[in-house]
């Protein structure tokens, strides 16, 4: 009894010490600090206190016309993703922002240690000082919008403040941060680094993202009476993904001379009401606490050891040769398709045993019956197949693609693609499951597969035998520019946007579709895994199970089985190549590695291993763009490809940075004109 009594004070004091003392607060707000340069004033960013090292976090951003007033753009300067800002905001990546007009944009956050040994959360970015006269005030201010300090610019790079030069490349630490320990307490999943602008109060910015005003004086460390600031950051806390911001009485966008703003205050009883507040929380946690002792003294206590032995008996150990004993539960689902929805149980008929995992994997995707699935591709005719165990469907006039799975299923295929919401990556809808067999249904690509756009005339020209079939007008620079920014744009965001980052594995043109209107899509997870922490402490990751196709695979991984992102970055690269040249990745007749005539990523190699780079790369181009493309483009973009497919993989850029340059190639090429002199033709430098 004397134990219980200890226990029992325990739980009222830890409950009344963290309701009547709250540390909900995730970092202080540095008022007007930022404008002062000197290095006497912190205004690096927002310190690391939080358990998560890294996490996705957004930003708000102004649109500046007319440089910074599309999702490619704004990408471009922020180090983003183009269809995720256009996605998150419902607007086209085509389309000029509105100017003034804030817009969210997802950036992933980490903890980065800084000069000082001190450690700041922040995400990177780089800027090309364009003018004479850019300074790092300017570019925090101007540029960035206040995004990023003059203080912060300065630690981080090494060029001297009152000596900067045109065509210097700065590395921008954005202003991020990740939800605090207590904050993930309270479901607050992701922060917003909002701009603050003229006319800015908490109940308006509260009102923008549909938040309650408190959270976000919590999170600021803030009272209702404080001053905030144009051209300074505020912490949002959200509980869910930011959608588009709410634009009523939104104000313009900042100036770095605008005045202090000034927000509501409340009333002088505010105090009053917060003493009242916590002595109610208080008084409520006391009654909760004596419930709760007297059901664990009474109700918990007598059956704890009884309920211990029952348990022991529901639960198997499974030994892997990896891990020590882990405990599963028993798998308890024997279900088909036209049972899952309700939940009937064991299926007699099949009797085939799916896992909780398979279940909680599938659990939110749509069930489909077995003869809704037949009826749909016409009984699996041939009619209906598009390659392998793929078949097209159609569902009330609806059309789909039908994958049949065999055996056993992968989860993790599953689990990828339900939590992937990526415009460049292909949807799975629902699934069935049938006598053994899982039947995955996706969205359908009107043009099929970029394989067949890019090789179709050459497997005519085996038919026709017809000299001038090789040449068979496909697919159009801007179509084969704008494919590429796609795929590099899904796999930015499955490398760095997602809270479980993964490697793709099987890059290639066969596992690209394409939409109505020539919009690439990732398809085929079923060798995706997970990206192991331990690459970025110097430790790589390698398997004995090389899987692949021969042509995409990067050296390291073919040698030693070494698994990284640059993995998807060099296979990438091939299929870059093949948008040029409109060739396969391997020819029939080569059948090893080091075979350099039968490699396309060897090819490339020639091409600016000699003097005469610009007609080398016009012979490499695909006959079938008739010469109708911009050289100058075409050159940085087999440049781009050049380093991704390089031997050392430390040589190869990250996929942040092909997006990024992908993104300036797309928007130069937008403005192209298919009759531009093909020699004078727009170069990166016009964006």
């Amino acid at each position: 009894m004397r134990n219980s009594s200890l226990f029992f004070f325990l739980i009222i004091y830890i409950s009344l010490q963290f309701h009547i003392h709250p540390s909900n607060s995730q970092q202080p707000y540095e008022k007007n600090n930022q404008l002062n340069c000197s290095n006497d004033i912190n205004t690096h960013g927002y310190q690391c206190d939080s358990s998560s090292n890294s996490c996705l976090s957004y930003i708000t951003f102004r649109s500046q016309p007319p440089s910074y007033s599309t999702p490619p753009n704004i990408a471009f300067l922020l180090n983003s993703s183009a269809s995720q800002i256009g996605d998150l905001n419902n607007i086209s990546e085509l389309d000029p922002i509105p100017s003034g007009r804030p817009v969210i944009v997802p950036v992933p956050c980490s903890c980065t240690r800084t000069r000082t040994n001190d450690l700041y959360f922040q995400h990177n970015a780089q800027y090309k000082l364009q003018v004479q006269g850019e300074t790092y005030f300017s570019t925090a201010t101007k540029i960035y919008q206040g995004l990023t300090t003059c203080q912060s610019l300065m630690d981080q790079n090494k060029f001297i403040f009152n000596n900067l030069t045109v065509g210097e490349q700065l590395v921008v630490p954005i202003r991020c941060a990740c939800p605090s320990d207590q904050q993930k307490a309270r479901n607050y999943k992701y922060l917003v680094s909002y701009l603050v602008t003229r006319g800015d109060s908490f109940s308006m910015i509260a009102n923008m993202f549909r938040v309650d005003q408190q959270s976000i004086l919590d999170a600021n460390q803030l009272e209702l009476t404080d001053t905030i600031y144009p051209a300074t950051t505020l912490l949002v806390p959200l509980k869910s993904i930011p959608t588009r911001i709410n634009l009523q009485s939104t104000p313009s966008a900042p100036t770095p001379d605008m005045p202090p703003v000034t927000p509501n205050t409340g009333s002088s009883d505010s105090s009053k009401n917060k003493e009242i507040i916590g002595i109610g929380i208080g008084v409520g946690i006391l009654v909760i606490a004596l419930i709760f002792f007297f059901a664990w003294f009474f109700l918990i206590r007598p059956s704890k050891k009884k309920r211990f032995i029952g348990s022991k008996a529901e639960e198997k150990v499974v030994r892997t040769p990896d891990s020590s004993s882990v405990f599963t539960p028993l798998p308890t689902s024997f279900t088909t398709c036209s049972q899952i929805n309700n939940n009937s149980g064991t299926n007699s008929k099949s009797g085939y045993a799916y896992s909780e995992d398979l279940k909680l994997a599938i659990g939110s995707l749509t069930v489909y019956k077995y003869k809704d699935i037949d009826r749909a591709t016409a009984k699996f005719s041939e009619g209906n197949r598009i390659t392998g165990s793929m078949f097209k469907g159609e569902f009330n006039g609806d059309q789909a693609v039908i994958k049949i799975l065999k055996g056993n299923v992968p989860n993790d295929e599953i689990m990828i693609l339900k939590n992937i919401n990526h415009s460049n990556i292909i949807r799975l809808s629902g699934y069935c499951i049938h006598e053994g067999n899982t039947y995955l249904v996706f969205e359908y690509a009107e043009n099929g597969s970029l394989d067949n756009w890019l090789f179709r005339s050459q497997k005519q020209a085996l038919i026709d035998d017809d000299d001038d079939s090789d040449c068979l007008p496909v697919l159009t620079w801007k179509q084969r520019v704008q494919i590429a920014f796609n795929v590099a744009d899904a796999l930015n965001y499955i490398h760095s946007y997602i809270d479980d980052p993964y490697v793709h594995k099987n890059v290639k043109s066969s596992n690209i579709v394409l939409d109505s209107n020539f919009r690439a899509k990732i398809t085929n997870f079923g060798l995706a895994r997970p990206i192991e922490n331990d690459s970025e402490r110097g430790a790589l990751h390698m398997t004995k199970h090389v899987v692949g196709t021969h042509g995409y695979l990067a050296p390291e991984y073919i040698e030693n089985g070494v698994v990284t992102t640059k993995l998807d970055v060099f296979a990438f690269g091939v299929v870059m190549l093949e948008l040029l040249s409109g060739k396969p990745a391997i020819r029939p007749s080569a059948t090893h590695y080091s075979d350099a005539d039968g490699l396309l990523f060897m090819e490339i190699k020639k091409v600016f291993e000699v003097e005469d780079v610009r007609e080398k790369l016009m012979g490499f181009m695909d006959c079938n763009l008739r010469k109708e493309y911009p050289l100058n483009l075409a050159y940085t973009m087999a440049q781009l490809c050049y380093k991704c497919v390089d031997a050392d993989m430390n040589y190869r850029p990250s996929m942040s940075e092909v997006s990024m340059t992908l993104s300036m190639i797309y928007a130069s090429s937008l403005d192209w004109d298919s009759s531009d002199d093909l020699t004078n033709s727009s170069s990166l430098s016009h964006t």
